[in-house]
């Protein structure tokens, strides 16, 4: 993998750098089972790189339920909150933010997870000290696929978003990195398996 062309480096926190999928996996279940909800494995990883407010929206609109997304948020949050250990670091992609830091390439974060979550996963896991900016659900209006994570990232890289390349799990992450103008690696079950390249 040739990244020689890209001076910023931006990677996913959930499913791309941690593995901490199954944990919030594991608090969306038992919210659902809080509230009697049906509860969709493959959708709510579908979801992944949203918001929780988002995905508790989605969740209410798919089942034609009317209430109050915020408790859900409340709730799914309070569980994994209570989650001790959200995830181990996927190696291959950690691997490769090590190399590219050690290149002198500019890294980011770009998730859609809250910024608490965020830096108490990247601080307990030694990820924090080798990145030089994290963009999280709390930074930006529109989430993925939107573009605004990943332009947020790029602003603040101070870099032209076509200099940066963006690593991903999901196909929100995808279409917001094209729609951001970067090209995209796909990560899949921990392994780096396609590069979706933006046309320009």
């Amino acid at each position: 993998m040739d990244l020689s062309s890209y001076q910023g480096i931006i990677f996913d926190m959930d499913g791309t750098l941690v593995d901490s999928m199954p944990a919030h996996i594991r608090a969306w279940q038992q919210t659902c089972a809080d509230f009697e909800l049906p509860f969709e494995r493959d959708w709510f990883y579908s979801m992944g790189g949203s918001p929780t407010i988002n995905t508790a929206i989605g969740l209410l609109k798919k089942y034609h339920i009317e209430a109050d997304p915020q408790l859900l948020v409340a709730s799914k949050l309070r569980y994994f909150d209570d989650i001790e250990h959200k995830g181990d670091i996927i190696p291959t992609t950690f691997t490769l933010l090590q190399q590219q830091k050690a290149l002198n390439k500019r890294i980011a974060i770009g998730t859609g997870c809250y910024r608490h979550h965020a830096l108490e996963i990247l601080a307990t896991l030694g990820i924090l000290p080798l990145v030089d900016i994290v963009v999280t659900a709390n930074d930006v209006q529109q989430h993925k696929p939107f573009p605004d994570t990943f332009l947020q990232a790029a602003h603040l890289l101070n870099l032209p978003p076509s200099a940066c390349v963006v690593f991903e799990d999901t196909e929100l992450g995808y279409q917001a990195a094209h729609a951001a103008g970067m090209d995209c690696y796909l990560v899949e079950d921990g392994m780096i398996t396609e590069l979706r390249s933006f046309q320009r």
